[in-house]
This record gives structure tokens, sequence and C-alpha cells, in this order.
């Protein structure tokens, strides 16, 4: 199942998505959820009824293009981003570095968070390179406190596409005094989208990224360091995650820079195309 929030005359709405086509939730369910928020809170009950409601015929015939539709970041304004460095050792090996012992965790901000279709932008006087990483997000959909690796997954609402947008000349400035936040923070520097698909297995996932067509990074999502239940446990001993928290896995080798006017799209398999253009 495929969901996605848009805006619709000023509102978020949250949207069923098959094929090129989408419908309001609450068109195909009597009381159903308004936005993603209100899914998430209401859990796994809410999640499955949904899926049992939804009619593929019945969103081909009465859902609208999703190319005209205006997507929003599924999660538009997460409670925490917790982003994961260094996660693939071909990564590690491509910055020159030992990859590290435990996963490497540092913060992106919610105002960095923007959807498919959304123009990243940064000021020029404050960094000169800008670089993409192409990486799967996790998105909580329990409360996760203390919580073994068998059990992780169970916590999990589903996954999305996400750049880990990088001031890469502000982060090497700022690495001699450990600090990864403010160059992977900034306002637009985390696109997320185009939907959240539920019910994948993250270990048969694969990432493309393409700069202007061009493929730049192809990698499988079983090459991890550390998988997403580990992931989501060892978060999870250090602080606590709530419904709607996300998580960036970390990104593979082929990282590289752009120009003001690229495209870069971040596409993976069952979730869709990421597609932001570099203001």
């Amino acid at each position: 199942m495929r969901l996605a929030s848009l805006r619709v005359s000023g509102d978020e709405v949250l949207a069923i998505v098959t094929g090129d086509r989408w419908l309001a939730v609450s068109d195909l369910v009597t009381g159903g959820a308004r936005t993603m928020a209100d899914l998430i809170a209401a859990g796994a009950p809410a999640v499955e009824s949904l899926r049992g409601a939804v009619d593929p015929a019945a969103i081909a015939a009465r859902g609208r293009p999703l190319v005209d539709a205006e997507l929003l970041a599924p999660v538009p304004r997460p409670g925490k981003i917790v982003a994961i460095g260094r996660n693939y050792r071909e990564h590690a090996i491509e910055e020159g570095v030992e990859p590290p012992p435990a996963p490497l965790i540092f913060a992106k901000w919610p105002t960095a968070v923007v959807g498919t279709g959304a123009d990243i932008r940064w000021d020029p006087a404050l960094t000169a390179q800008v670089d993409y990483e192409a990486e799967l997000a996790v998105v909580i959909g329990r409360r996760a406190r203390r919580i073994d690796p068998a059990d992780a997954l169970a916590h999990v609402f589903g996954y999305t596409c996400a750049n880990d947008v990088t001031a890469a000349d502000i982060l090497n400035r700022d690495a001699s005094f450990t600090q990864w936040d403010r160059a992977k923070g900034l306002d637009t520097f985390c696109p997320m989208g185009p939907a959240i698909a539920t019910g994948l297995d993250p270990k048969t996932l694969s990432v493309t990224t393409r700069l202007d067509g061009e493929v730049r990074q192809h990698y499988p999502i079983s090459d991890m360091r550390f998988p997403v239940e580990r992931l989501v446990s060892l978060i999870s001993f250090d602080l606590t995650l709530h419904p709607g928290d996300v998580i960036l896995c970390g990104t593979s080798v082929g990282v590289g820079s752009m120009k003001p006017g690229s495209l870069v799209e971040v596409e993976i398999d069952g979730i869709g195309t990421l597609a932001n253009r570099f203001g």
C-alpha cells in the first residue's frame, strides 16, 4: 500500500496511490484518516482496515492524476529525524575513513523537510559544494523504547525515499569539531517522498540515484552494515522513538556534488521516485 500527503485547496490530504492516480482516504473510507499523522497515530488496526478497503479499480475510476497533484513530504513535519552516517562500507572507503564500529548518529531538523518537486536552495555565501546522498527512510509507527531487534520491525509504519543533502564544504570544516548537524540540517536539505510504502521487506530493495538523467548511485539496501531492525533497536536505547519520527539509513558509494539547476532523482523499488531540482 502506497500513501501520500498532498496539498488540496490549501489543506493537507492523505491519499492512497495506485499506479499514477490518487484518491483521498476520506473518500474511500467513511470517517477515514484525513492526514498521514492521523493515520499513524491511529495505529496498526486503522492501517489494516484501510488496506482491506483499498480498491484499485475504484481508484482508477474515481482517482485523479498524480502528475497534477501537489505532493508534500509524506510526513511533512516529523518530530525527529535521526540520520545514520557511514552505514555502507563502500561509502566509508569512498570518504577515505574506516567504517565506525557502531552507528554514527546525527540529526536533521524538521525545517529541512520538503517534498518531491520542491526546489533545494542554499545561500552561495554559506556553501559552494552541496552533495546528494540517496537513502532509505524509515517512518516509525509505534512508540519504541529499549526494544529488541527481533521486535523492531513491528514498530515501523513504512518506508520512503530520502535525500540527505549535505553542504560538503561546511561538513569538512566542522568535522574537526565532530559536528555534522549544521552541514546536513539547512532548510530544504531533507527531501522525502513521493509516498510511504507499507508492508515492504527493506532487505529486498535497491536505491538508484540519477543526476540530470545519469545514474550515479545504484546499490542494494541489503549491503547496510546495520540493517533497519538493528538501527531501530539501537536508537531506541538512546532515545524514545515516537510515531511519525523518521530514520535515514545512510548512503552507499557514488555521492557527488550538484550545480544550480541540476535535477536529482532518488528511486527505490515499490516506493517511487523522489525528484528535486537544485536552485
